[in-house]
């Protein structure tokens, strides 16, 4: 690839671009961050900024929590600051991986806008299209969306393209383990080819690098950290857990993290779970609740309405404990977020760095504690690969899963009920074989004695208990037609049936 420049932190510390009033950003937008109480850049802030500025692609390399968004967001506003929106025409556009992220870019949009006149609106999931279609029908200036429902929009003719003149992706690594790749190509083609395009990314993957040689050109490449390094402010642990049984392992596993949680005592002021699968979110949560922790569970199924206000909680100190799948890995902007757990180690050891960088942002010090199975030995293998660092192992605080002495009370407990309840099973056998065997010969004795003339109703009723002596009493010609059961009205043929049985 060819690159316009390529800017480092060293690089622009030499030119000494330490404060935003360096970066040539307009004014009002200098007020609005002054308001929010950011004074110098991050380095990913510094490098970006005056590059995109200029009207040059950006290709910005950065780990998760270094202020990415800003860094798109600051010289976007600054660049639409002059001109008007058409109906259904964009003048920009932001791609977002997820929901999450997707709310946390309109808020960084709505925070340092609040001295301009630029509309946004906010495509994603979970939200009706008849509030997103008469915001776009109005004219926006910024465009926020995920794939999926931009492609929507734009499918159902609610949607013009051809007006973008800034369109930037974000997380461009997370797209692609999304799969959102021909999406996000898609969207490229739709798009003006005179556009700017600022590109975001933890990682360079092979297929990202490729997207980037294909739609941007001659990028200023910023790279402020070796590609998917952790937080150097973050402490690292692993504890390595087998079950003592492979039934029993689930619980034990739950057992531990509520340990692990518990040694962190006041040092632990809020924190975020992460889990592979969203069953195993949704049952953690539940657990934690029992137990008497306050934790709520956020993934992929929920509601954006029920996602939104779990997120708010957590975000205001009401919620202290959130049990998150990799949904919420990125773009959940929560600075003071002091622990991160991962129950379990992630599939992808990229995951792995933006699970942790949830915690320690914005230069605050953080903790990440991952349980490490015997089937995870591998994913965990490739995170210390990743990330070029061995992780220091942690004792288990509860011992060996052996001595959980409740858990195997819970489980014997269970056993004496499965073996009474077949005992009550075999006795209710038991019961119904004597009371068979006794009444059989009464019916037989009292039939003698029953009149000719009964009613032809308790002749019939019998019948449906008599199919035994019938069997047994075919040898004998006198009870041929009683064995028959049709009464005094005996077809011919059936008559005819016996008459040469009886002569063969």
């Amino acid at each position: 690839m060819e690159f316009a420049a390529v800017f480092t932190a060293a690089h622009r510390e030499r030119h000494s671009l330490t404060k935003f009033s360096d970066l040539n950003l307009a004014p009002k937008v200098l007020k609005a961050i002054e308001d929010a109480g950011y004074e110098s850049p991050t380095p990913i802030q510094a490098g970006a900024i005056p590059p995109a500025l200029e009207g040059k692609d950006v290709l910005g390399i950065a780990q998760t929590g270094t202020g990415k968004t800003a860094s798109f967001v600051l010289p976007m506003i600054t660049m639409l600051g002059r001109g008007r929106a058409r109906a259904r025409m964009p003048r920009s556009l932001v791609l977002c991986p997820t929901r999450e992220l997707a709310a946390q870019v309109a808020e960084n949009f709505d925070q340092y806008t609040k001295y301009m006149k630029l509309t946004k609106a906010l495509l994603i999931g979970g939200v009706s299209f008849k509030e997103q279609d008469s915001l776009i029908d109005k004219g926006v200036d910024v465009l926020i969306a995920t794939p999926g429902r931009l492609l929507d929009h734009f499918e159902r003719g609610k949607l013009i393209l051809s007006d973008v003149k800034v369109m930037v992706v974000d997380e461009a690594d997370r797209m692609l383990d999304m799969g959102f790749i021909p999406d996000i190509e898609r969207i490229f083609g739709l798009t003006p080819f005179t556009r700017q395009t600022l590109f975001f990314s933890a990682t360079m993957a092979p297929e990202i690098e490729r997207i980037t040689n294909t739609f941007l050109s001659a990028p200023a490449r910023i790279e402020v950290a070796r590609q998917a390094t952790s937080g150097e402010n973050i402490e690292q642990h692993v504890v390595m857990f087998k079950g003592s049984r492979r039934d029993r392992a689930a619980s034990e596993k739950r057992k531990l993290l509520r340990a692990l949680i518990d040694a962190e005592g006041e040092k632990l002021q809020n924190g975020i779970i992460f889990c592979n699968r969203k069953t195993d979110v949704d049952i953690v949560a539940k657990s934690l609740n029992k137990y008497g922790y306050q934790a709520s569970p956020i993934h992929g199924d929920l509601e954006q309405s029920q996602r939104n206000a779990t997120l708010e909680k957590f975000r205001n100190g009401e919620l202290k404990i959130l049990v998150a799948s990799d949904v919420a890995a990125r773009g959940l902007d929560v600075p003071s977020v002091t622990h991160v757990f991962n129950f379990d180690v992630p599939g992808h050891a990229e995951d792995y760095v933006h699970r942790i960088g949830r915690t320690g942002r914005a230069g605050r010090d953080g903790k990440a504690i991952m349980i490490c199975e015997p089937r995870d030995e591998k994913n965990f293998a490739d995170v210390e690969a990743l990330i070029a660092k061995e992780i220091s192992r942690l004792e288990n605080p509860l011992g060996t899963p052996t001595e959980d002495a409740p858990e195997q009370e819970e489980v014997k407990a269970e056993k004496p009920k499965r073996s009474r309840s077949r005992k009550r099973k075999s006795d209710k056998v038991d019961e119904v074989k004597p009371v068979e065997t006794k009444e059989e010969p009464r019916q037989v004795a009292a039939e003698p004695e029953a009149p000719k003339e009964a009613a032809p109703e308790r002749q019939s009723a019998p019948a449906p208990s008599e199919p035994k002596p019938r069997r047994g009493g075919r040898g004998r010609r006198e009870d041929d037609n009683k064995v028959v059961g049709l009464g005094d009205h005996l077809p011919s043929f059936i008559a005819l049936s016996f008459e040469e049985r009886q002569a063969g």
